[in-house]
């Protein structure tokens, strides 16, 4: 087998200019979509070159999940002060959550700055520093690459927010302790889907690709069991939709679901139960995850098609 040998090329020779070529370029779906699966963020409702006062962001968009506001800057230079002034001051002016510095080259001085950022703010805010690179194999078309400096450490983030409050109980140190395993999890399986940063919620939202409905993980441990479901929270048609399709749906899965409208109701799930859930013993911690990953992405291939 003939083997290329990979090339890095001056990004400035991909994207000339900031504003009209990169920020275009990123906010084009397919190419911000790859951005949110780096930041494990499912990023919609893209805007281009918004205001904060007498100067613009580069883009504005939402993480699906969670509704956070996510600034994106864009650097196609070294990292310098005058950029770091403007992610501070745009975020305050959008009350970004979520913030984005991308950049062809990290100093330390500004990696350093960032970490302290994500070291001395609460879980409502994290800060990312991401370089991009491009590459070539032989005459190929240059390849995007984005490489993550800096990104806050979401266990880290919560357990200290948390312990601050004195809220952190045995049950909530199980949970955040899952979500953090089952991220581990994910990576190790290739990432197939988004992940988001543990919490002590009994609740893992998995975007689906609307914002209508979402899969849920949710962690039931007095009956010893993971339940997985598709929940709708306010679409009665949807979920009239997708019963028209219940023979397809369960013929993908393998197995039969539950299905509630919840009549009455504003929210409706479809649904599936997997035993063996004890925080008090993880030995088939593996297993069970593992099963869990496969599940969701079950789902996903089952309803995206009536979605």
């Amino acid at each position: 087998m003939k083997l290329g040998k990979l090339k890095e090329i001056d990004i400035r020779k991909v994207w000339a200019h900031e504003q009209y070529d990169f920020s275009k370029w990123l906010a084009s779906e397919s190419n911000i979509q790859e951005l949110g699966d780096v930041l494990n963020l499912s990023l919609t409702n893209v805007e281009t070159e918004k205001f904060v006062g007498n100067y613009r962001c580069d883009i504005l968009c939402q993480d699906e999940l969670t509704g956070k506001t996510v600034l994106i800057e864009n650097q196609l230079e070294s990292t310098n002060h005058d950029h770091l002034g403007k992610i501070i001051t745009y975020a305050s002016g959008l009350d970004a959550a979520v913030v984005v510095w991308i950049v062809a080259e990290a100093r330390d001085e500004h990696a350093s700055a960032i970490e302290w950022l994500n070291k001395h703010t609460d879980e409502d805010v994290s800060f990312f520093l991401l370089e991009i690179h491009a590459y070539t194999i032989g005459d190929s078309d240059p390849a995007p690459q984005f490489h993550i400096v800096q990104q806050p450490n979401d266990f880290a983030k919560t357990a200290k927010s948390l312990a601050q409050k004195g809220d952190l109980n045995s049950t909530q140190t199980s949970r955040l302790e899952f979500w953090t395993k089952l991220n581990d999890a994910i990576d190790q399986k290739g990432k197939p889907f988004n992940k988001h940063k543990p919490s002590t919620d009994h609740w893992y939202n998995v975007a689906i690709g609307t914002s209508q409905c979402h899969i849920s993980i949710e962690l039931v441990n007095k009956d010893h069991k993971i339940w997985i479901s598709l929940w709708i929270p306010d679409n009665k048609e949807l979920f009239d939709s997708f019963l028209e399709h219940k023979a397809e749906i369960e013929e993908t899965t393998g197995f039969p679901l539950k299905w509630n409208r919840l009549e009455g109701k504003k929210g409706s799930f479809i649904g599936k139960d997997i035993p063996g859930l004890d925080f008090s013993k993880q030995e088939n911690y593996p297993e069970l995850m593992e099963e869990v990953i496969d599940m969701v992405m079950l789902f996903k291939k089952a309803f995206s098609p009536y979605i």
